[in-house]
């Protein structure tokens, strides 16, 4: 699914110009529709979803409510970004606290440009012997990706520019935006 653009919109945090990007109506739109696929594929199961902080909370909490169904859910803190660039090394801050030994999982993300943070957190899923792995993001930017990771459902494919709302930021701000915003290059 393709974002539509909206140049009218425009946002400062701290010294960077932003300009709206996907609207608050779209994203919630995709959520649902989101919420509905997951609904139907774990009808009847207590799925496990795991929410990679801190990204990524605001749409797992969206998301969650989308499901109809039982569900759980768990988080982790994985840390690979300075300012608006990943650093190119994978932190665990917090991990999950839940056992995964034949859990269905849902691993919740906020972005997946390069894959390298969804492809350590993976990895490390593996070894906890789930019962399934599926992943979920609102944002991928596939010109971006280094790292060979399945997205299982996305939410809008975008450029490889940095964005910020909808639970992203910038050095702390811009989590509280419910559209999504990229950053401006160019400001007369």
């Amino acid at each position: 699914m393709q974002p539509d653009n909206n140049p009218n919109d425009n946002i400062q945090i701290h010294d960077l110009h932003f300009t709206s990007l996907l609207s608050e109506a779209e994203v919630q739109k995709r959520v649902q529709e989101l919420g509905a696929v997951l609904t139907e594929r774990y009808a009847g199961q207590n799925p496990l979803f795991i929410s990679i902080l801190s990204g990524a909370f605001v749409f797992a909490s969206d998301l969650m409510r989308a499901f109809k169904g039982n569900c759980e859910v768990g988080f982790v803190k994985l840390a690979s970004y300075a300012g608006t660039r990943s650093s190119g090394s994978i932190q665990t801050v917090m991990g999950i606290e839940k056992n995964l030994r034949g859990r269905h999982v849902i691993v919740v993300e906020d972005i997946v440009d390069t894959g390298r943070t969804l492809h350590f957190f993976l990895n490390q899923l593996q070894i906890q012997e789930p019962a399934s792995i599926c992943t979920v993001s609102i944002l991928r930017k596939p010109e971006a990706a280094a790292f060979p990771v399945q997205i299982d459902y996305v939410g809008f494919d975008i450029e490889d520019k940095f964005v910020v709302g909808y639970g992203l930021d910038y050095e702390g701000l811009g989590r509280n935006l419910p559209g999504i915003y990229q950053l401006q290059e160019n400001i007369a």
